[in-house]
């Protein structure tokens, strides 16, 4: 860092521009206020509120310019500190300072004789407005959702937890784009374990750009090469507040519309924020319709692949005649039959994302009806297989983080793949070997099957049923001292 010693304004705008290469939104105005003190403004136009800098800035120095004010270039910061109403107001000695003020939508003041400089905030406020979550939808409960301006984000989380020993912790991260990073969490609740490792982790990041909240989860996530996501991400204020309030810590980044929770379970991911909204049965029956459709989505097509292919004999006769007769004119083994459908709604689901709101539903629906009436029509596939095919698609659509729906796919081919070859059995030994994995993963330090292993009973009021919040009084469980 270069200091501002003896550097007269003009050489210092001059290098300031040359630092920048010359962006055309550079505006340098000088105002001479005196014959001896000549001040420079420079400011990026497209960073700054033009209104702030007419208003105030412009309108004190043109007073200034036409009063005059004499040889004291020190009395002229003085002034200029207590009559510009923009806040925060600060001073800088150096040149990178400089520099960073520019690019965070700062008002530079250059004074003559003097080796400070005048930082003034300007920064236009660009924020989309807070509409209904697209990813989270439900039907009861808040519409708001997070948005793409961090200040804006912890002020939704602030009307929500009004507690003195709600935390705000600000950090930066990446080397270029120097976003802002804010860590949340309660000082009461949250495990000083779980908020060392996430600040360790958050400062070992080394790169230059961080555009979104899925940069920083990649880095400071547990497992890089599992399935299985170690961090819940959330754009509904109302669960971040929710998770905060439980002792977990969120992560907000400047420019994403989506939190990040950690530490989370397993089971975190079969509860959605309407379980809350509902009442405790109605809330419990849903959580478990949410795990048999993760059932169905993993299992049912590899479950089909080895019965047809080697289990015959678990079938009843009429269907094993039925199926038979189906798959008399159909040319592939049932693994390459189930393969070929499942990567073809893959496909179609792809596409309906990609393709424009209008004609992407069209997509999915038209095309998924379309190819498999003419599947079944050619002979390619046998009807039982679109039964399979579909079953498993829909249920896919029940996960309420996206992430894990992602994580149910991969695991689909995995299992169909190992039934495909070693039928049954490949497939028991693809469970046991998910839930060996499973045990292993820890996220900051809290077990990922937790409380099921290892086993806590009283924690299982809001993991495998919804309890009534009577009932859920107690610290969950990462608070507690024995598993850490």
């Amino acid at each position: 860092m270069s200091h501002l010693r003896d550097i007269h304004p003009k050489q210092l705008a001059d290098r300031l521009a040359d630092r920048l290469n010359h962006p055309p939104d550079l505006i340098n105005r000088t105002f001479t206020l005196s014959e001896s003190v000549q001040l420079h403004c420079l400011f990026m136009q497209t960073l700054v509120d033009m209104g702030k800098i007419e208003d105030y800035v412009f309108q004190f120095l043109d007073g200034a310019q036409a009063g005059g004010t004499g040889d004291k270039p020190e009395k002229l910061a003085s002034d200029l500190l207590k009559k510009i109403p923009l806040v925060p107001s600060q001073v800088a000695t150096e040149f990178d300072a400089c520099i960073q003020g520019l690019l965070n939508g700062q008002c530079i003041l250059l004074l003559p004789h003097t080796n400070e400089v005048l930082l003034l905030d300007a920064s236009a406020t660009i924020n989309r407005a807070i509409s209904e979550p697209k990813t989270e939808t439900t039907v009861h409960g808040p519409r708001e959702g997070l948005t793409e301006n961090i200040e804006l984000n912890l002020c939704l989380l602030r009307k929500r937890i009004r507690d003195p020993d709600f935390c705000v912790e600000l950090l930066e991260v990446g080397n270029v784009t120097k976003t802002k990073l804010h860590l949340l969490y309660l000082r009461h609740m949250a495990p000083p374990d779980v908020l060392a490792c996430f600040r360790s982790r958050i400062r070992s990041i080394k790169t230059d750009a961080i555009l979104d909240s899925t940069f920083v989860e990649e880095w400071i996530q547990d497992k890089t090469f599992s399935p299985f996501p170690t961090m819940l991400e959330t754009e509904r204020p109302d669960v971040a507040a929710s998770h905060i309030l439980e002792g977990r810590v969120v992560v907000l980044v400047d420019g994403s519309p989506f939190a990040l929770v950690g530490p989370i379970t397993f089971f975190q991911f079969f509860t959605a924020p309407e379980d809350y909204y509902q009442r405790a049965d109605i809330a419990t029956l849903l959580r478990w319709l949410r795990m048999l459709s993760f059932m169905l989505a993993v299992f049912v097509p590899s479950i089909y692949i080895a019965v047809v292919s080697y289990h015959q004999e678990l079938l009843p006769n009429p269907l094993l005649i039925n199926i038979a007769a189906q798959r008399e004119g159909v040319p592939f083994p049932a693994f390459l039959e189930a393969l070929l459908m499942m990567v073809t709604f893959e496909v179609l689901r792809e596409a309906g994302l990609r393709m424009p709101r209008i004609a992407g539903q069209a997509i999915s629906i038209v095309g998924a009806l379309v190819l498999g009436e003419a599947a079944v029509q050619a002979g390619l596939v046998t009807a039982a297989m679109v039964i399979v095919v579909s079953t498993t698609a829909i249920s896919n659509f029940v996960s309420p983080a996206y992430s894990f729906g992602i994580t149910q796919r991969l695991l689909q081919f995995v299992y169909m793949a190992l039934a495909g070859f070693m039928g049954l059995f490949g497939v028991l030994c693809g469970v046991l070997f998910t839930l060996v994995h499973l045990t292993s993963i820890r996220s900051f330090g809290v077990p990922y099957m937790a409380p099921l292993a290892p086993t806590v009973l009283q924690d299982w009021k809001d993991i495998v049923v919804r309890a009534p919040r009577s009932f859920m009084k107690k610290p969950p469980l990462m608070n507690r001292k024995k598993i850490k």
